[in-house]
């Protein structure tokens, strides 16, 4: 039996050339488990510099005892101790959203999430307030380690493809669902690995050290 690296060789010579120079990926470990505070942290680095997002989530974590608050004690606080955090007006909105959803078991915990599809988590998840698939696709692959999540709408995976296989433009996200199947069933893995073709295909040649 093949493992997960070896399929995807087989599958894509050119990814596999990229495999076999790289080595193994993994992502990165998930700063929650749970995917209520999870959310909760995508929502605040959408569109900010990491840096910033970690600084409102700072503050709010501040007012609340060191932690991210629970759905009752977030759904408690006065828009202004959230204003005072950093949260714009529509992201004060989204994660009201994300805790009401919590509180009525939309979101569902880690244990009840392991036993739904990935269809069923993106059809929930994407009816909370500013929360698209993509970043569900992002707590499937990265909070909940599913393997055959493909982001087609993910700019660097695309670019990574591109630059990959020395296209002159991205394949767009219906045909590139297509061309993902060749990776099922670890299509997130492939992800990851077509996010690393994009950082360091990307990068400027080192030019030669001068005598």
């Amino acid at each position: 039996m093949r493992t997960p690296a070896q399929h995807l060789s087989k599958a894509d010579a050119r990814l596999g050339t990229l495999i076999t120079r790289i080595g193994p990926v993994k992502p990165r470990k998930p700063e929650h488990a749970e995917l209520y505070p999870a959310l909760l942290s995508a929502i605040a680095h959408q569109q900010l510099h990491a840096n910033a997002a970690l600084a409102i989530l700072g503050r709010l974590k501040a007012n609340c005892a060191e932690a991210l608050p629970d759905p009752a004690t977030l759904l408690a606080l006065p828009d202004e101790a959230l204003r005072a955090c950093g949260f714009s007006a529509s992201k004060m909105a989204a994660i009201r959203d994300v805790a009401a959803k919590a509180a009525d078991g939309t979101i569902p915990t880690r244990a009840r999430a392991l036993r739904l599809s990935d269809d069923a988590l993106i059809e929930r998840l994407t009816s909370i307030r500013g929360v698209g698939r993509w970043t569900v696709e992002m707590l499937l692959i990265f909070t909940l380690r599913r393997p055959d999540v493909f982001p087609v709408d993910d700019f660097g995976v695309r670019e990574g493809y591109r630059l990959l296989h020395g296209l002159e433009a991205q394949p767009k996200p219906k045909a590139f669902a297509e061309i993902g199947k060749i990776y099922a069933p670890y299509r997130a893995l492939a992800a990851l690995y077509l996010w690393r073709a994009a950082d360091e295909m990307k990068k400027p040649a080192a030019k030669p050290s001068k005598a």
